[in-house]
């Protein structure tokens, strides 16, 4: 507890008055902007324990994957639930390049560039590694080794074997031109061009037990990547991670440690700024979820757009569970 000199009302509450700032103004947690209730999305025992990061790819198909073991799966709408496709009836297995390990997969995010899984470590092995891979989700194999893999192990602080990477998410260049996105490694606004090879766009990666965000750009032939921001992501630890393109929030969440929170950030002054916290929807219990995926714009019905999380415990023998956020918004 910080303890203040003795002062009058007045010179007290003056400068408080005159020094809040609109990120303090909203530190409060605000109740879930969507419906309050949840609804669950799976077949009962589907997918078990384990299923981590979530990513739209279009409207009617949904990325998932699970950290134990490293599983890639293609979930397809079938009624009021998602199941694996056709093909993908258990998943596919994950490797690293060459058909090494299995990798913990804890985010995945489908972009212009393929499907991208981020991984905390090899759960063949002890210790840290964080690593992006990215796979051709074309194959007809019943495992997938990736063709591309960034080590960012060494470029980052570190942390335990079970503390490092939970989310990834991939933001457009032209968003962050747009918005005068600054680049921390250049010190001047964000240019795609002096990245060459990146694609379109920086991959964020969520490291749990720092509570960052990292933004990289990653050189697409693999291997090579930059370090362009570093960012809070407004909690302790950071679950998952997952941009908006109709609004241009960026999310951040926390599981079960935080009692299912959320936060958005946009771009404030050249970085990205922690605007809005908000409770879980108030229906749905305190579950362990660290995956979330917002569905389209597209998809938008009666105001409302789907959204899905997954629960890495599996309570009550459902991971996937849909709820809703408003159609635009800010």
């Amino acid at each position: 507890m910080r303890i203040f000199p003795r002062l009058t009302a007045a010179a007290v509450l003056l400068p408080a008055l005159l020094t809040v700032s609109p990120a303090s103004a909203q530190a409060a947690t605000a109740k879930w902007p969507g419906d309050p209730a949840v609804a669950v999305a799976d077949a009962a025992g589907a997918f078990g324990e384990n299923l981590s990061g979530l990513s739209f790819d279009g409207p009617d198909v949904l990325w998932a994957v699970k950290n134990g073991p490293g599983t890639l799966y293609r979930l397809v709408r079938q009624g009021s639930v998602w199941a694996p496709d056709s093909g993908w009836s258990s998943g596919k297995k994950l490797h690293y390049g060459g058909g090494s390990g299995d990798p913990d997969a804890e985010g995945v995010v489908a972009t212009p560039d393929g499907v991208f899984a981020a991984t905390e470590r090899d759960n063949d092995e002890d210790g840290s590694l964080l690593k992006v891979l990215r796979f051709d989700t074309g194959s007809s194999a019943e495992s997938l080794n990736a063709v591309a893999e960034w080590d960012l192990t060494d470029d980052l602080p570190g942390v335990g074997d079970n503390g490092g990477f939970e989310g990834i998410t991939w933001v457009p260049d032209a968003f962050l031109t747009a918005g005068g996105f600054r680049d921390d490694h250049t010190k001047a606004p964000y240019d795609p061009a002096a990245y060459s090879g990146h694609g379109t766009g920086l991959y964020f990666v969520g490291l749990e037990d720092e509570g960052k965000i990292y933004a990289y750009a990653l050189d697409q032939s693999g291997g090579g990547f930059t370090r362009v921001a570093t960012i809070a992501s407004g909690f302790p630890n950071v679950m998952e991670l997952e941009f908006d393109p109709e609004t241009g929030n960026l999310w951040s969440v926390c599981d079960d440690t935080c009692d299912g929170k959320s936060a958005t950030l946009k771009i404030v002054d050249g970085k990205f700024a922690v605007t809005a916290t908000y409770a879980r929807p108030s229906k749905m219990p305190n579950y362990n979820n660290e995956g979330f995926a917002i569905a389209p714009p597209s998809t938008c019905a009666a105001g409302r757009k789907a959204v899905v999380w997954s629960d890495d415990a599996n309570d009550g023998g459902h991971a996937l569970r849909t709820g809703t956020l408003p159609c635009g918004g800010s």
